[in-house]
């Protein structure tokens, strides 16, 4: 079992910057890939960056140059650093860990970008 806690969420304003963070705890040691997701009311979830154990990772054409993610030594907490934050960045942000065939979640955090 991996739990997962995002926070880093809030209120910013167009062109602001925000940095979630996301940590993970129970069976890290079996994670390999770890993934930020985004979601909009009435829409799917959308792969925003992800980044695998041996530190390999993709961002979204949609935010590369603006965001990115990465991980701390200890390898239990993931960030998305996001920058140039534009309006229709705003969506509830949802950390992703997977091991093996077991895909965990966490509970989401609030981004809100609007003047």
């Amino acid at each position: 079992q991996v739990h997962l806690v995002e926070s880093g969420g809030g209120l910013v304003q167009p062109g602001g910057s925000l940095r979630l963070s996301c940590v993970a705890s129970g069976s890290i040691s079996a994670i390999n890939i770890m993934v930020w997701f985004r979601q909009t009311p009435g829409n799917q979830r959308e792969m925003v960056a992800r980044i695998a154990r041996d530190g390999g990772a993709n961002m979204a054409d949609s935010v590369v140059g603006r965001f990115r993610i990465s991980r701390d030594n200890a390898g239990n907490t993931i960030y998305l650093q996001m920058n140039s934050l534009k309006p229709e960045d705003t969506a509830v942000y949802y950390c992703n860990a997977n091991s093996g065939p077991d895909s965990y979640w966490g509970q989401g955090t609030q981004v809100t970008v609007s003047s």
